[in-house]
């Protein structure tokens, strides 16, 4: 079944600057509406290395509900566990800098807890067959603890992506729980409580070497936007990957789409420096904007010999 990827959809509402933005003014521009979401952007990037996902999520009724899931199918992501409720599509309305940066933010989260209905009913055939777990560790705790009680019982690795580090901190015991954990490095400043931002990248090494033994976490890895990404586990293995510089227009999902490519090479046997460096070429792809410098890339290329036969 491949890796199997538990989290909410939603729609992204992004507004883009025409001219030069400028902070609280009203800027000439334009909106477009896309597919979103931590998890459902996963699924789809995992997928796009012609992998075959199962997605495990909830959706509401409306047409946009029936595109995501008509997309995904497309991509060749497995969709029989997403289901439909009232309330299970979520919002995030953002805009953007000149940079492709988001300058503000809200969103409406979906209920996910219908989550638990499918496990309950589906969970062994859900997890026997599943290679590895991907979640959003934001997510409602009930769900969470069903998910991470089932990978316990089929011997799976979970790997946890952050979409909302609020909400994650008071998740920390299940953190612990986790295979690896993903953040950038605002989210590890939270988790932390020191101050992460623009501290160089091997001054961020150090303290990750320092910190993942205190927070008794098994791999953590930080990215750290354009100067790239960090990483240790409480084994002794720890690095710096550096970014790929490509031309940017939106760095919506660059996060995800590492989470993605590390969530990979662990899974299928690699190195946790091998696993940030297929993330570090993963996000270039999504936020690239010439495919002659990004060229979409197959298993093969980082040797990863899985069977994606069914």
């Amino acid at each position: 079944m491949g890796i199997t990827v538990f989290g909410a959809v939603f729609v992204d509402v992004k507004g883009y600057p025409l001219a030069q933005y400028i902070p609280g003014g009203r800027n000439v521009g334009y909106v477009v509406q896309t597919h979103g979401g931590v998890a459902r952007n996963v699924a789809e990037d995992i997928a796009n290395v012609e992998l075959r996902p199962t997605f495990v999520s909830v959706v509401d009724h409306s047409g946009m509900s029936t595109d995501v899931i008509e997309k995904l199918k497309r991509h060749k992501v497995k969709t029989d566990y997403i289901v439909r409720t009232d309330d299970g599509l979520g919002t995030w309305l953002a805009v953007f800098d000149n940079n492709g940066d988001v300058t503000a933010s809200i969103s409406k989260r979906p209920d996910l807890t219908p989550i638990i209905d499918v496990l309950n009913e589906h969970g062994k055939e859900i997890f026997e067959k599943a290679d590895s777990v991907a979640v959003e560790i934001d997510m409602d705790v009930p769900v969470l603890k069903k998910i991470f009680s089932l990978a316990k019982e089929y011997g799976k690795d979970v790997y946890a992506v952050v979409s909302n580090m609020s909400l994650a901190m008071e998740r920390r015991d299940l953190l612990r729980r986790c295979s690896c954990v993903v953040c950038n490095e605002q989210e590890a400043g939270m988790l932390f409580s020191i101050d992460c931002e623009n501290r160089a990248p091997e001054e961020m090494l150090e303290f990750l070497k320092k910190g993942i033994h205190k927070a008794g976490f098994e791999k953590m890895v930080v990215t750290l936007g354009s100067h790239g990404a960090v990483f240790a586990s409480k084994d002794g293995e720890s690095g710096y990957v550096p970014a790929q510089i490509v031309d940017v227009i939106d760095t919506t999902g660059a996060g995800d789409a590492f989470f993605a490519g590390c969530t990979i090479g662990l899974t299928y046997g690699k190195t946790l420096a091998e696993s940030c460096k297929i993330g570090t070429r993963l996000a270039a792809s999504v936020i690239c904007t010439k495919e002659s410098v990004c060229p979409r890339f197959q298993p093969e290329e980082f040797d990863l010999h899985v069977n994606v036969s069914e």
